[in-house]
């Protein structure tokens, strides 16, 4: 069966969300200085590249990262591609004709072109999910939601879908890159770095078969 890797690559340059620390990835010990090992630092955000959003990341007290369900992580998704959205909203995702008790879902956008161009300028004009696509998502019995751009929420209004979905148990992983997958059945592996306490963490995600 064919592998997808949805991940983005981690490297000075790429994209972050404005305000987050940038990132360092600095070699401090090499070889061809003498080293006996090369020993890369790495210092970010948590919710940079491919990652997940853990309840604590809008909700004091909510779950991190390492409490995720992998259950949720992993398992039967569906790609819809939805390239004329310019925003997520309630009646947009009425009209998409998701398959019922879809339980993992990812969106691909318009904003997929932007990884497939190699953009590395943030853009603010993203499409995401409203407050009103959120809650239809919840409606539907969702587990975990994917988009193809930083944010499951638009830039003007970050609250209110994120505390939708996270109170709601809702698994949200932001920040894939579906430029060269197509609508359909997959399997997907998504897994994020066990770090605890964390209200995020960077991922790997692959997608398996079409």
């Amino acid at each position: 069966m064919p592998i997808h890797d949805i991940s983005l690559g981690i490297r000075p340059g790429m994209p972050i969300w404005p305000g987050d620390p940038p990132l360092k990835l600095e070699r401090f010990s090499a070889i061809a200085s003498g080293e006996e090992a090369n020993v890369t630092q790495w210092a970010s955000c948590v919710h940079i590249g491919t990652h997940v959003d853990a309840p604590a990341h809008f909700i004091d007290g909510g779950a991190s990262a390492d409490e995720l369900s992998l259950k949720d992580l992993n398992g039967r998704a569906y790609v819809v591609h939805l390239p004329e959205a310019e925003v997520l909203d309630r009646e947009t995702l009425e009209r998409a004709r998701i398959p019922q008790r879809t339980r993992r879902l990812l969106f691909k956008t318009k904003n997929s072109k932007l990884w497939a161009d190699g953009e590395t300028k943030f853009h603010k004009d993203f499409v995401a999910i409203d407050a009103s696509g959120a809650e239809w998502l919840v409606s539907k019995g969702v587990h975990l939601v994917g988009v193809d751009y930083l944010s499951v929420a638009p830039w003007s209004a970050a609250g209110p879908t994120h505390r939708i979905l996270l109170e709601a148990g809702v698994v949200v992983v932001e920040g894939l890159n579906l430029s060269d997958v197509t609508q359909g059945r997959y399997t997907l592996h998504c897994l994020p770095i066990k770090l605890v306490g964390a209200d995020g963490a960077p991922a790997r995600a692959i997608l398996v078969g079409v």
